[in-house]
């Protein structure tokens, strides 16, 4: 077993509970950890054995560009896409921050976290 993560994606998107967050939209980092069997890519050196970290990519961007109020309903998009689209991958961690929040502070980021696994 072996870890594929990615960490930092930088992302404007337009998530919150304010009418305001769905209009100027705001910064967001996502990191991402996956689980997954990495030895025969460890021995063939080709990427149809192991999980491509690009497609990975792809879905944090195609999700977090979907409106939701709520970071955990975004969390938890990437995690079932990524478990439905990668069969390779065994668990999944994502960490959805936003930036800069709107919380009437001086605060540098939010963050949730949730872990889903393979049934």
């Amino acid at each position: 077993m072996g870890t594929i993560k990615i960490k930092n994606i930088r992302i404007y998107a337009y998530h919150g509970c304010l009418i305001e967050e769905g209009k100027i939209g705001s910064d967001y980092r996502v990191d991402l950890a996956v689980k997954a069997d990495l030895s025969k890519s460890a021995v063939t050196d080709d990427l149809s054995d192991t999980v491509d970290y690009v497609h990975l990519n792809k879905i944090v961007k195609e999700e977090m560009a979907i409106r939701s109020q709520l970071l955990e309903e975004v969390a938890k998009r990437i995690l079932d896409r990524i478990l439905l689209e990668i069969t390779m991958v065994k668990k999944a961690d994502v960490a959805v921050s936003k930036l800069n929040p709107p919380i009437g502070g001086n605060v540098a980021m939010v963050t949730i976290e949730m872990s889903k696994k393979r049934s």
